[in-house]
């Protein structure tokens, strides 16, 4: 049996006899009684466990250590004190695991920071028990929005020869003698694994494209990897992704498919983990769920790049940058439309110069059809666009971008071989989660976080 079970349905066993298995959060010892904050991981929170001097082994059990795992078998009652509905009298605890005194997740206080460096045993926190139901609640919700819909799920290579954003941020994967490359000073990529040069995939949007014009609807859900070399509160070197592609699907199109799907997931969320939740509204974030209500009731706005600049310049406001044309947007820019429209914003239209090679090219030849999301608290939650469909005008493109067109022909050639319009977008999953909870900094909803300088674990 599972805590969830009686959380669930409390009335069914109250005064019947259960049997549970898990760990020890706290215990509080008297001299003839003992409580156990015990938890299985099934359920957020604990359950209190009542024992006293009447029980077999009684001066055993007094010295069960927090963190120990045990099993315990007794009968759920009501609860005589405050904070708990109900509670275990005990009938009978076996130690099952045992646990020293210098367990370092004590029942007290710990900064997030030290957490981190006990990233092994920080889902046995409080907060981070939260997250990361979370996560697995969203990731279920993102899912279930998309296969509901008729989406194909496609698994997206991990390993390229491709660079889709074009920066040249990739991670090598290489199996050559890198001593011995460094010593001749050339790097002879015929003779490595792949007979060409590989890296980790910075997105899988470009692999996604060909099964849309498939299947019409794909998305992929996995990870990514960037080696940029950011320490910010929401950069990551590895982190998770949710690219949908849809053929017959237009700019316009795919800004309603962004609007529905992030409504949908954050409803989920809400009605899937309701406690972590509200755990998160009182200590993380106060008004996190007033928030998240009212994006599922609001309805996006939809404005040009040249708008917004021109509501920026008029704002009467000392930026520390100036918001200028033909250019990309600040965070201070980002959070005073949020705030201007009262809510989430589509920023349609960007200037080609500052956007990706397959963007397809406006009519009027100096913006192209891509937009951002931007939402209150978090800034830029989704970035999407209309893919150019026109072979000629996306290798011109890629030529003034210096993307090479060399190793990219089967790309090239969706627009030969029975192209269509066609459009998608990118999700960080971890810039989700940062809005969903609250916790501002990426290293803590990723279990195990890749940063420069870090790959521990």
């Amino acid at each position: 049996m599972d805590v969830k079970d009686i959380v669930k349905d409390v009335k069914k066993y109250l005064d019947k006899e259960v049997k549970l298995s898990g760990w020890v959060r706290n215990h509080r010892k008297q001299k003839e009684f003992g409580f156990i904050d015990f938890s299985d991981g099934t359920s957020f929170g604990t359950i209190q466990l009542v024992y006293d001097n009447t029980l077999d082994g009684f001066d055993e059990i007094v010295k069960i250590k927090v963190g120990s795992s045990i099993e315990v078998e007794g009968t759920v009652i009501k609860s005589q004190g405050k904070g708990q509905e109900f509670e275990i009298k005990v009938k009978k605890i076996k130690l099952i695991g045992d646990c020293p005194d210098e367990y370092p997740i004590q029942p007290k206080r710990h900064t997030r920071e030290f957490l981190r460096e006990q990233a092994y045993l920080r889902p046995r926190t409080n907060l981070f028990n939260a997250v990361f139901r979370v996560r697995s609640v969203a990731a279920m919700a993102i899912h279930t929005y998309f296969q509901e819909r008729g989406y194909v799920y496609f698994h997206a290579p991990l390993i390229t020869a491709s660079d889709c954003e074009g920066a040249g941020q990739m991670f090598q994967v290489t199996t050559l003698d890198l001593e011995r490359v460094a010593k001749s000073g050339k790097v002879d990529y015929s003779k490595d694994f792949f007979g060409k040069s590989a890296a980790l995939t910075v997105s899988g949007q470009l692999e996604a494209e060909t099964y849309a014009l498939a299947y019409k609807k794909v998305y992929t859900f996995g990870p990514t990897f960037r080696a940029e070399n950011s320490n910010t509160k929401t950069h990551a070197s590895e982190f998770w992704m949710i690219e949908p592609e849809i053929a017959f699907c237009d700019l316009e199109g795919v800004m309603d498919i962004e609007e529905d799907m992030l409504k949908y997931v954050v409803k989920y969320v809400l009605e899937h983990a309701k406690e972590e939740m509200e755990f998160f509204d009182k200590f993380v974030e106060k008004g996190l769920l007033d928030k998240l209500n009212k994006l599922i009731n609001s309805k996006f706005t939809r404005i040009s790049h040249h708008d917004v600049i021109t509501i920026l310049k008029e704002a009467k406001v000392k930026w520390e940058f100036e918001p200028e044309y033909g250019e990309d947007i600040a965070k201070e820019h980002e959070k005073y439309i949020t705030e201007y429209f009262n809510g989430p914003v589509f920023i349609k239209d960007w200037p080609k110069d500052i956007k990706a090679f397959y963007m397809k090219l406006n009519p009027d030849g100096e913006t192209v059809a891509a937009v951002d999301l931007e939402v209150s608290g978090a800034g830029e939650l989704i970035g999407g666009s209309e893919r150019e469909a026109d072979y000629d005008k996306l290798i011109k493109r890629m030529k003034e971008m210096g993307v090479p067109v060399e190793g990219m022909e089967w790309y090239l050639n969706l627009r030969k071989f029975g192209g269509c319009y066609h459009s998608g977008f990118g999700m960080g999953f971890e810039r989700l989660l940062i809005y969903l909870t609250g916790v501002e900094n990426i290293r803590d909803v990723i279990p195990y976080p890749r940063t420069p300088g870090n790959c521990d674990y």
